[in-house]
């Protein structure tokens, strides 16, 4: 019953919650890690086991690693970033069939997903509110822009006056004009929801970005707030959802009723650990949806309110490296 972290890279923190649970229950597991570079990999060094991965654009890459699975006995797979999760979700019954378990959504969710133009439409439909967005020939000032399929801040602008906008902006048809959301008025949450197989909303837990670097949390706290409440109303269920999602949100500091939704990742996120440590237990739950085919509860009181994660930086010591 071993598990596979796909694209590890640095989720250290995410390895090793899959390694205390996983061997909770089935002590001589492994959880293995893939990654484009795994010896520079710091989540790959420390799994039980690591393989590198080819291009996601390779055509061999689905067949390579359902290969890699067999040959290690790799039961569930857990995708970490955006550019595997539409690929993976459109094979996942490819995997399936070799008796593999892919947590990942489904491809028509995924793809309304990795589109922000889209997600806001469901949104929308979901009586869920988003940032107004404007036509590039008739916008307000101040705006925020960004691309309808970017991640991690990239290709990102706060525009506060006219001249900062470029024939750049208005040419590149990736990028979307938005009502800007002021964080003097405006409390950033992240939200780590659970979705159980039967695509319902089982446990949110609402972290307060507190300090971001290169789009991941370093400082964050938990809070038990109206976002728990909004969300089990209008975010129920979701067709297609399983597993992890992160989505995103503003909440007004003076007026808790004005919500606004920015975006759902169809994947574990990067500030997951302090879910984990205050007691959502996704980790767990997922081996016990997918491996011990047992049926998750709602979990929306399982979790410390009020918990502040301060990250910093470790080190990974591989010894005998020949790069």
């Amino acid at each position: 019953m071993n598990i596979l972290i796909t694209s590890a890279g640095r989720r250290v923190s995410l390895v090793r919650s899959f390694q205390k649970e996983l061997k909770g229950t089935y002590p001589n597991s492994k959880v293995y890690a893939a990654d484009a570079e795994p010896l520079l990999s710091a989540a790959c060094q420390i799994a039980d086991g690591f393989f590198k991965v080819a291009r996601l654009d390779d055509p061999n890459y689905i067949e390579d690693l359902i290969g890699f699975c067999k040959l290690h006995d790799i039961k569930l797979v857990i995708p970490t970033i955006d550019t595997e999760l539409l690929e993976l979700a459109k094979n996942k019954e490819i995997f399936t069939q070799e008796g593999i378990e892919v947590v990942i959504s489904s491809a028509d969710f995924v793809s309304k997903c990795r589109n922000k133009r889209v997600i806001h439409e469901f949104f929308i439909e979901h009586n869920v509110n988003v940032a107004k967005e404007y036509a590039k020939d008739n916008y307000e000032l101040p705006l925020f822009i960004k691309p309808i399929d970017g991640s991690r801040s990239v290709d990102t602008y706060i525009i506060k006056a006219e001249e900062e906008l470029i024939d750049y902006h208005f040419t590149n048809n990736k990028l979307m004009f938005l009502e800007y959301l002021d964080h003097d008025d405006f409390d950033e949450f992240t939200c780590d929801l659970y979705f159980s197989k039967d695509h319902n909303l089982r446990c949110v837990v609402p972290r307060k970005r507190l300090e971001v670097r290169d789009g991941e949390v370093y400082k964050a706290l938990t809070s038990n707030n109206v976002l728990v409440s909004y969300l089990k109303k209008n975010l129920k269920h979701i067709t297609g959802a399983a597993g992890c999602l992160t989505a995103q949100f503003f909440v007004h500091k003076n007026d808790s009723e004005k919500i606004y939704a920015i975006e759902i990742n169809p994947r574990f996120g990067g500030g997951y650990p302090l879910s984990y440590l205050s007691g959502a237990n996704f980790s767990k739950w997922i081996i016990e949806e997918y491996l011990l085919n047992k049926t998750i509860g709602d979990q929306f009181e399982s979790w410390e309110s009020d918990l502040l994660m301060i990250r910093y930086d470790d080190e990974v010591l591989v010894h005998g490296y020949k790069g």
